[in-house]
């Protein structure tokens, strides 16, 4: 069982720059791949970003170049930092973990963090 808990959430203006915290507790956290999934109001719930147990990031072509996924194995914690943030980021922002390569698919992810509120005012 792996627990996830994430902070970091707020409100901010456009433009401006968040970072979120995940972190587990429970089974080996370094051999977990990481996601960032996130919910708009009355949408579904998306992909952002992840990371593999060895490095390898992966992000949605909407944050390219504007958020960066992170994992410090040694404090059991995945980042992700939000920046040059706009309007259509606001969601609740989900963490999650897997052991399965596909991680682009909330479907394959065994945990999930109780998420942490963005909100980006223009």
């Amino acid at each position: 069982q792996v627990q996830l808990v994430e902070s970091g959430g707020g409100l901010v203006q456009a433009g401006g720059s968040l970072r979120l915290s995940c972190a587990a507790s429970g089974r080996t956290f370094s051999s977990f791949s990481m996601g960032w999934f996130r919910q708009a109001p009355g949408k579904e719930r998306e992909f952002v970003a992840a990371i593999r147990w060895n490095g390898g990031t992966y992000y949605a072509d909407s944050v390219k170049g504007r958020f960066t996924i992170s994992r410090e194995n040694a404090k059991n914690t995945v980042y992700l930092q939000l920046n040059s943030l706009k309007p259509e980021d606001t969601a609740v922002y989900y963490c999650a973990a897997t052991s399965a390569i596909v991680l682009d698919r909330r479907n394959f992810y065994d945990y999930w963090g109780q998420g942490t509120q963005v909100t980006v005012s223009s």
